[in-house]
């Protein structure tokens, strides 16, 4: 990958594209699920919207085995709403969001809103929940007025399923409105994922070599599709948001041939949209890019990212070949230029008081004989839900070391409280980039800035390879 004229996302390397504005290609109706994803080739849906009103947004998701299909083959996946991916929630700043959860799994779940800065406590983002099967739990969020703009995403988070039931196809995009419109033409929700599926269309559980390097499936998807395809005249301007769903594939995403800007990533923007020609986004990273289309057929595409193996084992989780996601047909008439996006202010941490530091450590190692699973820790412990392994003033602002001995990378996610990117691997960042998802290069380390504000209460960080978070990487912070 050229890193020329790449931006560092999660640490790895960046570029990518997205729309958004006004001519929306989205259905904005009701909170149904949408039809089955169309065969191999067909336009590119897009997830059901259900978007608030009155500043308050009420939800029913029902998380359920679900017949879909995936590329002409009928697969019986785990769905929000029977819904693959699972609807879309637009909101604004100072919004309620009510979800009632029901579930319909043979196994407990629950609901984590990835990125949201609301509450971790009570009915809240709340990952110590557990809703067992056949049972409804209602979680409600309230959003602060001043949260920032952008998109976010929903998923499960019972200890020991989470990857199982992400990779099953449980997952949901939540966009925090901006205050004033981004020019477009086009807006579009990507959601990418994989998984594995046999001739029946059941899909597979993960082995246990599957689970030590964190599973990637043998069909990557496009919102639930394979192969698609999307149209576009020449000069329109696309806002595209772009969500890494995968349970431990890492995404260098390419569309060759256009011309595309980078708003921001995770929850932060940039001060004015930075130019991309590819993107590199860890699991859970999302982006937000704006695509002028040019004329002609373009491919959009994710090529391997060398994410380092696990000692011992032969092969790498991410050798395998470029996978094509879509197709881009740009042709007709010329559209009229758009305006440019107004600019953002993000908040600069270096500039502001520093309270405290600390250093955590990830470290994978003690396979036994026999293939016995190995272990995935920080600070050389397994995740504990009774142990509070990082007590936190609230209104601190911190500066985490977090480093990986491991011969793989791991992304470092943090709920509740955005991270400001310091340094990723030896790289530096010159101007503000917040993510909460920040990748840790293999034997390297990574350093970021946290502003522990506004919410009080108990959440947790971990590695975004959720295999990898179930099998123990994953440890408890509580802010008091």
């Amino acid at each position: 990958m050229s890193r020329r004229t790449a931006l560092t996302l999660g640490g790895v390397g960046a570029a990518l594209v997205l729309a958004g504005g006004a001519g929306l290609v989205w259905d904005v109706s009701t909170n149904s699920g949408s039809p089955p994803p169309s065969p191999r080739g067909r336009e590119l849906a897009q997830p059901r919207i259900i978007r608030s009103a009155n500043g308050t947004l009420d939800v029913t998701l029902i998380a359920s085995p679900s017949p879909v299909v995936i590329g002409g083959t009928s697969v019986t996946a785990l769905a929000y709403n029977g819904s693959l991916p699972g609807p879309t929630l637009l909101v604004r700043p100072g919004d309620t969001l009510t979800v009632t959860l029901t579930n319909r799994l043979n196994d407990p779940t629950n609901l984590h809103t990835h990125g949201l800065h609301v509450s971790p406590a009570g009915s809240s983002d709340n990952v110590f929940r557990r809703i067992d099967p056949g049972t409804t739990a209602e979680y409600r969020y309230e959003i602060p007025t001043d949260h920032p703009p952008g998109l976010f995403w929903y998923h499960p988070h019972h200890h020991g399923m989470a990857a199982q039931q992400v990779f099953g196809g449980l997952y949901g995009a939540i966009i925090v409105e901006d205050p004033a419109p981004i020019p477009a033409t086009t807006e579009r929700v990507l959601i990418v994922s994989d998984l594995t599926f046999d001739a029946s269309g059941t899909i597979a559980a993960a082995s246990q070599m599957d689970r030590m390097r964190g599973r990637e499936g043998t069909t990557v998807l496009l919102n639930g599709q394979v192969g698609a395809t999307m149209t576009a005249h020449p000069g329109d301007q696309e806002r595209w948001r772009i969500v890494n769903a995968c349970t431990s594939r890492y995404l260098d995403l390419r569309l060759d041939g256009q011309s595309m800007r980078l708003l921001g990533n995770d929850s932060g923007r940039f001060a004015t949209p930075r130019p991309v020609d590819s993107l590199t986004l860890s699991p859970g990273n999302r982006a937000d890019v704006l695509v002028t289309m040019a004329a002609g057929t373009s491919v959009l595409q994710t090529r391997p990212v060398d994410r380092g193996t696990p000692a011992g084992m032969m092969g790498n989780p991410s050798s395998g070949d470029s996978v094509r996601l879509a197709t881009l047909r740009v042709s007709g008439a010329a559209a009229a230029s758009l305006p440019s996006p107004p600019g953002a202010t993000p908040r600069e941490l270096r500039s502001e008081p520093l309270t405290g530091r600390r250093t955590l450590t990830l470290a994978m190692g003690g396979a036994g004989m026999g293939g016995s699973m190995m272990r995935f820790t920080i600070d050389g412990r397994d995740f504990d839900a009774a142990r509070v392994d990082q007590t936190v003033a609230a209104g601190a602002i911190e500066e985490w070391t977090i480093v990986n001995t491991s011969p793989m990378d791991h992304p470092f996610h943090l709920h509740v409280w955005p991270m400001q990117v310091i340094e990723t691997g030896g790289q530096s960042f010159a101007t503000p980039t917040w993510q909460d998802v920040v990748n840790v290069p293999a034997r390297s380390q990574s350093r970021v800035r946290i502003a522990f504000e506004d919410f009080t209460g108990t959440a947790v960080y971990h590695c975004h390879i959720l295999d990898h978070e179930d099998n123990g990487m994953m440890g408890v912070i509580s802010v008091v």
